[in-house]
């Protein structure tokens, strides 16, 4: 019997609203996921393959300013085989960033950290991502290994293009492909965005939360199309890796109907292209962190 083929989930959350509150959920229209979200949840609504595999590993994302959720992360996934990775976050303008990724990389589970985020949407500066002393803490993730990942909105990709200008040894992962305007179907500045922030090589992007910038009830394959094309044409299916934004993709349709949305995308796809967005770039970028042994002790 030939081994089954892997297929990575490169962004998706967890959060239980007892133990930290999700601010962000208050927001009008998230009545549908505004609950606990667990790794059985996950597990529950991703149930259909995509292009014959089924879900083998994961990339659990920060949600809020927190290094404690970090922390959380990175205790989950020390103790489940399903998550290979965290995105995390930390103050990256902290004087003593330096010593904060030490004490998260260094802490439990702290093997697992391969990416910070922070939420850069929502800063209303239009150069946050070229603060001094942003770009320092910036430089201190890419000295010890680890990649960023960008979470910006689509008039925010200019700052993701000097930052991988200023930056080029910095492995730099877009987030939902920096949420293009599906909504209202105004592309061409996003794809301008898009061709320029992709001509630097460090540079890989999450096919992700795309079907929550569209008509949450009313979008189809075809409304996700154009945005595909661009992405594939700039990038390359080596620098494309398949997320699902779980739980927040339950407000547009949920797990298994993105899941058939990028298979029905990827008809034109080779079996190397395939495979690389949705098992390759995720490996080589987030490089699952091996499975340690726990020992318990005697009684």
């Amino acid at each position: 019997m030939s081994e089954a083929l892997p297929l990575v989930d490169a962004h998706h959350h967890v959060w239980d609203l007892g133990h930290r509150p999700q601010p962000w959920l208050e927001a009008p229209g998230h009545e549908p996921i505004r609950r606990d979200f667990s790794l059985d949840d996950l597990r529950a609504g991703a149930t259909r393959t995509l292009a014959g595999r089924r879900l083998t590993s994961t990339v659990v994302v920060q949600c809020v300013a927190s290094e404690d959720e970090t922390r959380d992360l990175l205790a989950l996934a020390a103790g489940s085989p399903l998550v290979g990775a965290v995105v995390g976050w930390t103050d990256l303008a902290s004087p003593a960033i330096g010593d904060r990724l030490d004490a998260l990389v260094e802490g439990p589970g702290g093997h697992f950290l391969r990416s910070l985020r922070h939420l850069v949407q929502d800063e209303a500066d239009p150069v946050w991502l070229q603060r001094p002393a942003v770009e320092r803490g910036l430089a201190a993730v890419g000295d010890r290994g680890l990649a960023y990942d960008l979470l910006i909105r689509s008039h925010q990709l200019t700052q993701a293009v000097r930052l991988a200008r200023r930056l080029p040894q910095l492995p730099l992962v877009l987030d939902h492909a920096g949420k293009p305007p599906l909504a209202s179907g105004a592309l061409t500045a996003w794809a301008r965005g898009i061709r320029r922030l992709a001509a630097h090589p460090q540079v890989m992007c999450k096919v992700s939360g795309l079907i929550t910038e569209a008509g949450h009830d009313r979008w189809t394959v075809d409304d996700i199309r154009p945005v595909w094309d661009v992405l594939l044409n700039a990038f390359g299916p080596h620098r494309l890796m398949f997320g699902s934004d779980w739980p927040v993709c339950v407000l547009a349709g949920g797990w298994n109907r993105w899941a058939a949305t990028v298979e029905e995308l990827l008809q034109d796809c080779s079996a190397a292209e395939t495979s690389a967005i949705l098992a390759g770039t995720a490996t080589g970028c987030y490089r699952p962190a091996p499975r340690r042994e726990v020992k318990t002790p005697c009684s």
